[in-house]
């Protein structure tokens, strides 16, 4: 007679042995990334991107489902979204981080990065991390530092060439304060709003322009509302990618060091397609009938709003960072 508890004990033997054998990627997971972009934006093809990368590095364990253009709400909503733990992952314009980690709105200064390589460099090293580190303080885990790029500036009224052709302008921001102290000082109206909003209020002109980077303005059809378009390049805009800390922390570490090393990746990715896709760009809004400025006084811009936002800055938050962040240029 066939003793069963032997078969019970034989077939648990077994198990574990082909336990053993399985992968590292066992678990089987899927996570919600949300972000602001339309789908022809470079951010879109970004976490399209990471998504692959991801479930090429856990063969196919871990995957990022992507719900692009706000599906899941506003930037705002979907920030407080990750920080709750009803989205897993969000991308979003760095402004919206300024409220809980305010150290932040250092990357947001105007004319603070002289050029791509110049923002890469405080992002990438040690001003980068420790701002990282403060997002990671409240409920989030940091992931990599994705961008929007340099800002150049769109209305429906006037050319703006200098900075006295802004005064009264009605002009979106973001809710930055770097940002509205600059529009302030330049003698416009700075109206945050979330970036989901705008096209309808230049559509309608409750507002009369917005400031954000080429590649955005394009993949977003604002030249379809938007008469003027200056290449101001008046300040650079990061975009951390985030995730729910406790979700981030509830993985396996072979699913952490995936979405880790996906990030990095995607955003160099990212950076790279937004060097490439600028021209066509201003090609496709020159073409739909925009009048674009190509050289406005940048220097007369940066005299007007640098020195009295890092001012602000530094009596809020110290020097430390901002030195640091100068000094990086040289690097």
């Amino acid at each position: 007679m066939i003793n069963r508890r032997n078969l019970m004990a034989g077939a648990a033997i077994v198990g574990a042995l082909a336990m053993s054998d399985m992968p590292a990627f066992a678990q089987d997971v899927t996570l919600r990334f949300g972000h602001y972009a339309h789908t022809a934006d470079t951010a879109h093809k970004a976490a399209e991107h990471f998504a692959e990368l991801v479930s090429q590095k856990t063969d196919g364990s871990l995957a990022i489902e992507v719900f692009p253009a706000g599906e899941l709400g506003n930037s705002p909503t979907m920030l407080e979204g990750a920080r709750l733990g009803t989205i897993d992952i969000v991308l979003t314009g760095n402004p919206y981080f300024t409220g809980f980690a305010p150290a932040l709105n250092l990357l947001d200064l105007p004319f603070l990065f002289e050029n791509d390589a110049h923002a890469y460099a405080v992002l990438d090293g040690e001003v980068g991390q420790a701002l990282m580190d403060q997002i990671n303080s409240a409920g989030l885990q940091g992931l990599a530092f994705w961008e929007l790029g340099f800002r150049s500036l769109t209305n429906n009224v006037r050319p703006v060439r200098e900075p006295a052709d802004l005064e009264g302008l009605k002009i979106r921001t973001t809710p930055n304060p770097a940002h509205i102290k600059a529009f302030e000082t330049l003698g416009a109206n700075p109206t945050p709003m979330p970036f989901s909003e705008v096209y309808a209020a230049l559509q309608t002109g409750t507002i009369d322009g917005q400031e954000n980077p080429v590649n955005h303005i394009y993949a977003s059809k604002l030249q379809e509302v938007q008469k003027y378009l200056s290449l101001t390049e008046h300040a650079y805009t990061a975009a951390p990618l985030v995730m729910n800390a406790m979700r981030f922390n509830s993985l396996s570490d072979e699913h952490k060091a995936a979405l880790r090393e996906a990030a990095l990746e995607a955003a160099a990715f990212e950076r790279q397609l937004n060097d490439e896709e600028e021209a066509g760009s201003l090609e496709g809004m020159r073409a739909a009938g925009m009048e674009i400025i190509e050289d406005p006084d940048r220097e007369a811009f940066r005299e007007a709003v640098a020195d009295v936002t890092r001012e602000a800055y530094v009596a809020e938050h110290g020097s430390e960072l901002l030195d640091k962040a100068i000094a990086a240029a040289g690097d």
